[in-house]
């Protein structure tokens, strides 16, 4: 007995020892984001918008308040949840992962991390008070207690490692837009150098769509805070541009991401030209995913990428309602923000990008 009794005390030793901890969530501070990076671009769920650079550039362009959390075991990060506190007449108060992102929420390596997360962000609303909390989530399902937004879907396809290739498999009628793009002579041009020609083109496209444009000071923030993840490529017709668009590389990763352009865009094909002269470089500097980004169904720039032969994935977009007794439609389609879109067209160029600056903050 006693032997066995000896024998025994090691491997119960041995059992706990191999135990794993639980995690533990923490507040995020600013020392900890080259790990919290980190861990977000060695996760498949993670994306451009979980880094803490999204952060820093929301913060200091729009003032929305970081929330941001992780979880860790032994001092090493196993989960993140990026949040945003925003508060306006128009949305009430909220908890956002992530604002003007098209992913967010929890990116965690496993069940038991992202689960803290959870109750602690849900916490997080409780305690606060929010009308509502909205967690941007690309897949992985509907929380428990969550209501689903089925609006949005995203647009991505792989890019061959021959330039070329990429373009001849795309539907007929997309590449004779290219074709007559090129044959219009058409021709790109990169740099960040770009950005006040850029802007231009942004405050015009953002007009004849009935939204309030974004500050300037938005594309130069992310321009300085990512320097080697941001990429500004604009086409010109002779010695005007007529298209741009910044986008944004995250792992092997291209991203369109803002895009605007003048009224001679559209009969030149400029934008066709763009996205394909796009998909090229983008494809010879060794990206292997074209990430067309988010449309919301049934609208116009829905119904373009899909003329580009892509995978369309819906997106599991929630919201967990807390004062609030029915998730919120800041959707175009809402007939409240369609008739002030209508307006809004109207208005003077000069003045939509003037005030738009001031109120696009209401709209994260």
């Amino acid at each position: 007995m006693t032997n066995l009794s000896a024998e025994a005390t090691p491997s119960h030793t041995v059992l706990a020892e191999n135990v794993t901890p639980p995690p533990v969530v923490r507040t995020f501070e600013p020392t900890m984001a080259h790990q919290w990076d980190g861990f977000v671009r060695e996760q498949p769920r993670g994306s451009f918008f979980h880094l803490t650079g999204w952060m820093r550039v929301l913060a200091k362009t729009f003032g929305f308040e970081p929330r941001y959390v992780y979880a860790e075991r032994a001092g090493r990060i196993t989960g993140v949840a990026p949040l945003f506190a925003v508060s306006n007449w128009i949305v009430g108060r909220a908890l956002i992962s992530t604002p003007l992102g098209v992913y967010g929420g929890i990116c965690a390596e496993d069940a038991e991390s992202e689960r803290a997360l959870l109750d602690r962000i849900k916490q997080m609303a409780m305690v606060e008070h929010v009308d509502y909390m909205e967690l941007r989530r690309r897949e992985g399902g509907t929380f428990e207690g969550f209501h689903r937004n089925p609006r949005y879907v995203t647009f991505t396809t792989p890019l061959l490692s021959d330039p070329e290739a990429n373009i001849k498999r795309l539907p007929r009628d997309t590449r004779y837009m290219i074709r007559k793009a090129e044959k219009a002579g058409l021709r790109t041009r990169s740099g960040m150098e770009q950005i006040e020609v850029f802007y231009r083109l942004f405050t015009m496209s953002m007009h004849r769509l009935g939204t309030p444009v974004f500050p300037r000071a938005l594309f130069e923030n992310l321009a300085a805070e990512f320097p080697d993840d941001t990429d500004l490529s604009l086409i010109y017709a002779g010695d005007e541009a007529v298209s741009g668009v910044l986008s944004f590389h995250f792992r092997d990763v291209i991203l369109p991401y803002y895009s605007g352009a003048s009224p001679e865009a559209q009969p030149l094909a400029a934008n066709n030209f763009m996205y394909a002269e796009l998909m090229k470089s983008a494809a010879a500097a060794g990206f292997r995913t074209f990430d067309f980004g988010r449309s919301k169904k049934g609208t116009g720039a829905y119904a373009f990428k899909t003329q580009w032969n892509m995978t369309i994935e819906e997106l599991d977009y929630q919201v967990y309602l807390v004062r609030r007794k029915t998730v919120p439609n800041f959707s175009p389609a809402n007939p409240t923000f369609e008739r002030a879109a209508r307006v809004w067209k109207r208005l003077p160029l000069w003045m939509t990008t003037w005030v738009g600056p001031r109120i696009v903050r209401w709209f994260p």
